[in-house]
């Protein structure tokens, strides 16, 4: 499994909460979001069409696809630094 360095994830994490807001229309700041909060649930809130439309904004800024039947979606949603370095690791563009 590919891996991305702390430096890179932290790096990238601004953005990718930008993305979310963006992508979910939310009404928060990407900055209030707590990068190890749970995306589900009590932390952020998200539901499963939350994370397809995060997936599928996820997929046309970085070039790969998050796939719906990832074996490694529970670990890869669990929050946003997750999720972030997830990005990072298999990025393209």
């Amino acid at each position: 499994m590919t891996t991305a360095s702390d430096s890179a994830v932290d790096a990238l994490l601004p953005e990718v909460a930008q993305l979310v807001v963006t992508a979910l229309n939310l009404e928060m700041a990407a900055a209030e979001i707590d990068p190890d909060a749970p995306l589900y649930g009590d932390g952020l809130g998200l539901d499963s069409i939350d994370i397809l439309e995060v997936a599928l904004a996820v997929s046309k800024k970085y070039g790969f696809q998050l796939r719906a039947d990832d074996e490694n979606n529970a670990a890869i949603y669990t929050s946003l630094r997750s999720l972030t370095r997830h990005i990072a690791a298999h990025k393209t563009t």
